[in-house]
Formats: structure tokens, sequence, C-alpha cells
């Protein structure tokens, strides 16, 4: 039995506390600064305000000022902020966090530099844990998974990546369960920029659901033609990505696509890119979807902005990425909705 702590209660950081429980483990929450009626909830019901299950037992609910408590003896930590989180977790949880001691992230997303680069998470941590002289295993969760389907038990694979496969074992041990099934990668840049990539390109593909309904109405029929060739370019240029990242195992672009797949199906993401492909503006759609968070949106323009920026010292050709460049002018011009179809198209 392991001891693990999760910070962060929003919906994927709780939903993992199920395979970790269930698998027998001591699972302590911490809700951040924000989840504090979360936390309240938790501890009243035994739920999570947006699960329509209990949790198993062995789950324990602290609030951030318990944070000391909820480590004490801990195993592992699970970080399960969102990525508006990535900074806070940072600068406040990482000086607290204890020596040597593994962390599993399940946030996804790329950080620009003014250089053209795009670092991932782990990267922007591990550099505050060089400043603060700390030995911290970091490592990160990448693949197709929702929070709700995982609550529900329904089949999910995923991949767990760091740079110490002991240390993955160690925790695939904890949590793999008959429905949770985890493959094992050293290739962080690859896993974490597969999964973070997809966040872009998923505003992309709904837009012909939205632009469809622009055309023959809302109660219309779903047309796939067009979802699927935005969703093969979508993959075509995340691959493209990969390599310019210099991921090391190309494979790991299945997760970006299998994960592609489920946000494409769901998710908040889904609903701004049909309201931009019906005719609205980024403005419009924001205030129609008011308190939703759009992490999507944040790694579009991130992204886009590092291919710009290698473009202009004539590292990457942007013309390659139409998709991409297209979805940033909706994002940052607010341009209407006009998928560059036959930029799609190529000889070979």
């Amino acid at each position: 039995m392991k001891k693990i702590t999760i910070i962060g209660a929003g919906m994927m950081g709780s939903a993992l506390a199920f395979p970790a429980a269930e698998n027998g483990n001591e699972v302590r929450l911490v809700g951040t600064h924000l989840d504090r009626d979360i936390i309240e909830n938790c501890r009243a019901r035994g739920r999570h305000t947006k699960f329509n299950k209990d949790f198993p037992a062995g789950v324990s609910y602290y609030q951030i000022e318990e944070l000391g408590t909820a480590l004490t003896g801990t195993d592992f930590i699970i970080c399960g902020v969102s990525s508006f989180g990535v900074e806070w977790f940072r600068d406040e949880i990482l000086p607290q966090l204890p020596e040597n001691i593994p962390v599993i992230s399940v946030t996804k997303g790329l950080m620009n530099t003014p250089d053209g680069d795009l670092l991932t998470y782990l990267d922007i941590w591990q550099a505050k844990l060089d400043e603060l002289g700390k030995n911290i295993p970091l490592n990160a969760i990448g693949g197709p998974c929702t929070s709700y389907e995982l609550v529900a038990h329904d089949q999910t694979e995923v991949t767990f990546c760091g740079k110490d496969m002991s240390v993955l074992r160690m925790i695939k041990g904890a949590m793999a369960t008959d429905y949770y099934h985890i493959s094992l990668s050293t290739d962080i840049v690859g896993v974490e920029s597969a999964v973070a990539l997809k966040n872009g390109y998923a505003l992309g593909i709904a837009l012909t659901i939205g632009l469809n309904q622009k055309a023959f109405g809302l109660d219309s029929e779903l047309h796939f033609n067009s979802q699927a060739a935005v969703f093969g370019q979508s993959v075509r240029e995340m691959n493209k990505l990969l390599k310019l990242q210099g991921a090391e195992d190309f494979d790991n672009l299945v997760l970006g696509a299998g994960d592609l797949y489920v946000t494409v199906y769901g998710g908040r993401t889904r609903l701004v890119r049909i309201l931009l492909g019906r005719g609205l503006n980024i403005d419009e759609a924001k205030a129609e979807l008011k308190g939703v968070t759009l992490e999507s949106l944040v790694v579009a323009e991130r992204v886009a902005k590092a291919v710009k920026v290698k473009a202009e010292k004539g590292l990457v050709n942007a013309e390659e990425f139409p998709l991409l460049m297209h979805i940033d002018e909706i994002i940052t011009q607010k341009k209407p909705v006009n998928i560059p179809w036959e930029a799609f198209t190529f000889e070979g």
C-alpha cells in the first residue's frame, strides 16, 4: 500500500483518486485555494461536486493550508492543477515538497519562449527545482482520458513518462487497475508535446460542426467528411511539430491523436469551436461560455507564436501549418472561420 497525495481537486486530479484508492492505497486529496467548496463538499458528502459517484474508501480531504499534514509520509505526489495553475504550483508548492519524493503531473500544455522554443511544464518546474537545489523526480501522464469516464471505469489507456523507469514502475504499480492501463516512456518531450498539441488542434475540428449548423440548421445531420479532413490535417501538423520539438519516439503521436479524438467529441473546447463555426468571433464565443476555462486557446496561441518566431529565423516554413495559422488568426485577430481546405492538399 502506498500513501498518495493529490494536489488539485479539479475533475482530473480528483478522478485519479478512484484507481489510486481502489488499489488499496491511502489517498489524500488536497484542494487548491480555488477548491475550497469542493473539499468541503467532499468532507460532507464523500463526493466531488462534478461527479455522480462517491469516492471509494481510503480517500481523505484537505484544504491547501493542511498540505503539510497531507504530505506526511507520502510515497508520491500527483499534481492535478490546470494549466492556469502551472506557475502557482511552481512558485507556491514545489518549495514545500519533500526531497526525493516523486511528482507525477496530469497537467497538459506547453510554454513558448521569446526564442520560439516550446517548453514542457516539467521543464518549467525543473528550472525552479534547480534554483532551489532540490531533487524531486518529475513525471507526467499523457493520453486520452476524460475525468468522468475514468470515474465510471471506462477502459482507459495512458502513458506515464519520466526520466527514471524504476520510479515510473513504482507509480504504475500503485495506479494500474483492470480499467486504467498504463504504458511507460522516458520520452518526456514526445509524450508531453503530443498531448499538449492536441489541445490547440482540437479547436479546429469542430469548427466544421458549427459551419454545417450555420449552413444547414442547428438540427441538421452531422457531416463527418469535413471533420475527418481537419482531423487528418491536425495529425499531419502535430507530427511535424513533434519533429520540431525533438521527440524521441514518434509512436507518441498516437497519444496526441487519441487525445484529440476524445477532445473532439466532448469537453469545453468542442463548445467554443462550434460557436466559432456558427459565425461568432472569439470574444462573443467566450462571452457565451462565461466562466468556462478554455486551455486550448492558450495552447494554440503559444504554439503558433513559437512557429512564427522559428519561421522568421528560417528554421521552419509556416505555410506547412495552415490549420494552426488559421486557428491563430481566429483567436488573436478575431477573423471569421474560413478553413483553408486547399492548403491541406499535397502531391507525393
